[in-house]
């Protein structure tokens, strides 16, 4: 059976850290396109960072230089580390799995398996 578990989420002021994590079970990270999405109240998801079969990573605009997508094929755990974190990266952070990483980034197209969840919250 396929699962994705979301944890790490929290409070933090403006300026700290966290790292998420997304484990899963049913099959192997590394056979799989991983993708970090979020989304806040009255917004629309929006895809975050991906990191393809062969480690390739990308990320949107305005978390370049303080999010870092990687995983752990030995854990079969996917991470999300951000730092320097902002008010506006307040929201509901979700780890996807997709058979392959789409051409167009960000998109959540190709993305069958999602976690539950974690709330990332960020004062200023």
């Amino acid at each position: 059976q396929v699962r994705l578990a979301e944890s790490g989420g929290g409070s933090v002021q403006a300026g700290g850290s966290l790292r998420l994590s997304c484990a899963a079970s049913g099959y192997g990270v590394s056979n799989y396109c991983w993708g970090w999405f979020r989304q806040s109240p009255g917004k629309e998801r929006e895809g975050v960072a991906d990191i393809h079969t062969r480690g390739y990573t990308r990320y949107i605009d305005s978390v370049k230089g303080r999010f870092t997508i990687s995983r752990d094929n030995a854990k079969n755990t996917l991470y999300l580390q951000m730092n320097n974190l902002k008010p506006e990266d307040t929201a509901m952070y979700y780890c996807a799995a997709a058979r392959f990483c789409t051409l167009v980034f960000p998109s959540d197209s190709g993305y069958n398996d999602w976690g539950q969840g974690t709330q990332v919250t960020v004062s200023s």
